[in-house]
């Protein structure tokens, strides 16, 4: 076999095309993916110019060790990014030298995600032992078990007649209906027919993908953001674009100039307590940044599922309120005010963008579970929501004061203040090295007992230095502070 292999590779070096390095025992995804970085990256370089012919599918294919259908699918959206071009009964050739920098693999980081795909199951599922430091869920104890507890008792009273068909295809009417008034009243006018519910806001995500790209498309997106986001944006084959966010907000001239170079077809945007910043927009940025949307003609799709837990008083701005629905998809969520186990999440968007929306979440899963969301109704009509979520958002400003003084005690500072929310982002001054970074000492963490979400897992660009996220609500431990002290300085 290892002769087979190096005759085969003499050959293609006779051709003139070397062997690729790529992860060959990838998964069919990961390898196209390896594929379009590549070459990519040879014609950024100079090394493919304009009109030279790419080997044919079989050789490629051949010279790789990897399938004819994988070679199709890498060719096929490099021609969709407008770096190759087909012509009939010739082939592919190269068709452009200037490779937009959100295309190079230094900002697209591909690999990224695999690289800590062992603890990304732990940081969602909540079965793992481990002190879930880096997780995205409040403790049980904190909602009021009472509560959630007896409007899951109350949606499970459904009327017999209600068990037969999937129920309403844009989710339970009534939940809309408080929650049109709700929204109306606080933020936005909105009709219930413009609220779509969804199995959290992930699944929203997801359908506004299905629904507004197609693979090639860029996608903008804040750098560091959420990390699902990143990936789900490269499963349907788009290219996500990231935006520079720190302790001021978005980098608007960044994203004007991407804007301008990718032509995106949407952005998603955390306008209240960023995930995993904590920071907030401004009313000038909100204003900036539905300027450019107009500009250069593209989505807006607001992640607005903390808003909720803002400090008492505090005045956020709200695109969806700014914009009126017209170019803004604002997307909500229960998993942080009730439980993430009652998996209900919305869409609102304009009257024309809506049955879209719903032919393509009937097409992908049919309905929503109709007890999950009457359970969700109960809760949120129910005598002690309103004071379970300003308990919320106290317990975790004095969570969040405790984790900043745990953290600066381990030496490390945080990216940037956060105003409220969750979560604060706090590492240290070095730079990362391959035995030495997030990735690494997350793993030393996991076998301490300790579940930490490293830079990797919510940036594209790679990170100057090492940092973590830290739910406010599981940092102040002796467990967590010996583990900080003990690594220190990496």
């Amino acid at each position: 076999m290892q002769q087979a292999a190096a005759i085969i590779e003499q050959e293609c070096s006779q051709d003139g095309w070397p062997v690729l390095s790529i992860e060959r025992m990838a998964g069919k995804g990961r390898l196209v993916d390896q594929i379009v970085a590549a070459i990519t990256d040879l014609v950024a370089r100079r090394e493919l110019r304009v009109g030279t012919k790419m080997p044919s599918v079989r050789q490629f294919a051949k010279c790789n060790g990897v399938s004819t259908f994988t070679v199709v699918e890498a060719y096929d959206r490099l021609v969709t990014l407008g770096l190759l071009s087909s012509r009939r009964g010739s082939g592919y050739f190269v068709a452009r030298q200037d490779v937009p920098a959100a295309l190079l693999p230094a900002h697209s980081q591909a690999a990224a995600p695999a690289a800590i795909d062992a603890l990304t199951p732990d940081l969602y599922s909540g079965v793992s032992e481990a002190l879930p430091v880096g997780a995205g869920w409040l403790p049980p104890e904190w909602y009021g078990e009472d509560t959630v507890l007896d409007a899951v008792r109350q949606a499970m009273r459904i009327p017999a007649n209600r068990l037969r068909g999937y129920g309403h295809p844009m989710g339970f009417p009534t939940l809309r209906q408080h929650m049109a008034s709700m929204l109306t009243g606080d933020l936005y006018p909105v009709e219930p027919d413009q609220i779509l519910l969804t199995h959290g806001a992930t699944h929203a995500f997801d359908l506004v993908l299905r629904t507004l790209t197609k693979p090639g498309d860029a996608v903008l997106v804040e750098d560091p953001g959420y990390s699902n986001l990143l990936s789900l944006i490269r499963h349907h084959g788009c290219i996500p674009v990231g935006i520079p966010r720190g302790e001021n907000g978005l980098d608007m001239e960044a994203l004007a100039e991407q804007a301008k170079a990718m032509q995106p077809k949407l952005m998603f945007v955390n306008t209240v307590l960023q995930n995993p910043l904590g920071t907030s927009l401004t009313h000038a940025q909100a204003h900036r940044l539905l300027a450019l949307a107009e500009q250069f003609d593209f989505w807006l799709v607001e992640d607005d599922i903390y808003r909720e837990l803002a400090p008492h008083g505090a005045s956020f701005p709200s695109l969806a309120a700014m914009d009126g629905l017209r170019r803004v998809i604002r997307v909500g969520s229960f998993s942080k005010t009730l439980s993430p186990v009652l998996r209900v999440g919305s869409i609102s968007a304009s009257n024309s963008l809506l049955p879209e929306l719903l032919r393509v979440k009937m097409l992908a899963g049919l309905t929503t579970s109709e007890i999950n969301e009457r359970a969700v109704f109960h809760a949120i009509t129910a005598r002690p929501y309103k004071r379970m979520v300003e308990r919320l958002a106290s317990q975790l400003e004095a969570g969040r004061a405790r984790t900043l003084e745990n953290v600066a005690a381990a030496g490390m500072k945080p990216l940037a203040m956060p105003r409220g929310g969750m979560f604060v982002s706090a590492g240290w001054d070095v730079a990362p090295t391959p035995e030495c970074n997030g990735k690494t000492i997350a793993e030393q963490a996991l076998k301490a007992g300790i579940l930490l979400s490293p830079n990797e897992f919510f940036m594209l660009r790679p990170s100057d230095t090492i940092w973590f996220r830290f739910n406010c609500a599981y940092s102040d431990t002796p467990q967590l502070r010996a583990f900080l002290q003990s690594i220190r300085p990496c």
